[in-house]
């Protein structure tokens, strides 16, 4: 290969060897990446691979996301994050150029492109997401970006519905002050927006935002609706308006489910709950309630307080 990096947009093509791995197709494309289904040819093991590239000193940031990427996916042992084992970067010692990330390839589709049928698979769902993040904020990391498009609906062997947290690339350390604002608007907390501390509260809004959004088909009115001073990030929070009860959009929705929901996107952090843990917890009483419901013959949306 040839000292000048292969255009973004011309991608390698089926069959390309790329670093050892041998591509099978181009599964997706970032600002300034491509990832590939690839195969090792040692073992046939599948990955995918996220090449992202550097053109110019204000793409340095793409190398460390991707770089923080890897780092903090290494740091978490839980089967509802994915999974990426190695970082290979190509350039010189002081100068990265490139990098590519072996990945586990995650079978399935977004929860943003298509939900369960069943409103016990989508609490199931919500609930190996909590647990994920929950292992993610004891390591000391915030995802930062939780939003549907980030969470990939696969089945294991018997057909259940599994949940696998991706998309790395905003995450970082608990107690972080970000230069820019970073986030998704329809899901963004309103720390985010005025550039305060990012914590696991955050993810906790975040993940209520997806929560809301997937059981009513709405998106919760963030912060990023407000006029604000970008240099400032001075925003009036009391202006946010509040989202729609659930239950108003979705009377199907469990009361216990709706209030969780409610809780998690409070405007002022310390109002949410405490911690990942809690919420996780809460949905596994929730599912239980769901599903012996469903056992039982009885509405799931019933009065869940006898």
């Amino acid at each position: 290969m040839s000292d000048e990096l292969p255009d973004i947009q011309a991608a390698y093509k089926k069959g390309d060897t790329v670093e050892g791995f041998r591509v099978l197709s181009e599964i997706g494309r970032g600002a300034a990446s491509v990832i590939y289904l690839v195969q090792d040819p040692k073992n046939k093991q599948i990955w995918a691979l996220k090449h992202v590239q550097k053109r110019g000193p204000k793409e340095q940031r793409f190398l460390d996301q991707a770089e923080m990427e890897q780092k903090i996916a290494s740091a978490i042992a839980h089967e509802s994050i994915r999974k990426i084992p190695r970082l290979i970067k190509k350039g010189s010692i002081l100068n990265t150029r490139e990098l590519f990330l072996i990945m586990e390839f995650v079978d399935g589709v977004s929860l943003h492109e298509e939900k369960p049928d069943r409103l016990d698979q989508i609490i199931d769902i919500f609930r190996q997401t909590a647990h994920g993040l929950a292992q993610m904020h004891d390591a000391g990391y915030v995802h930062a970006d939780m939003k549907p498009h980030n969470v990939i609906v696969g089945h294991d062997f018997v057909g259940h519905p599994t949940a696998k947290v991706i998309d790395l690339g905003q995450s970082c350390k608990i107690g972080t002050v970000k230069e820019r604002i970073q986030g998704t608007p329809d899901y963004i907390a309103p720390e985010q927006v005025r550039r305060g501390e990012i914590t696991p509260r955050t993810d906790i809004y975040n993940f209520g935002a997806t929560m809301y959004w997937t059981l009513t088909g709405r998106n919760i009115p963030t912060a990023m609706g407000l006029k604000n001073d970008a240099l400032t990030s001075s925003i009036d929070e009391s202006k946010i308006e509040p989202p729609v009860p659930v239950r108003e959009l979705n009377p199907e929705v469990p009361e216990r489910l709706a209030n969780l929901i409610h809780e998690c996107v409070k405007v002022r952090p310390e109002d949410r709950p405490e911690n990942m843990h809690i919420v996780a917890d809460k949905l596994d009483l929730i599912l239980g309630i769901v599903r012996a419901a469903a056992a039982a013959g009885t509405p799931a949306a019933a009065d869940e307080q006898n």
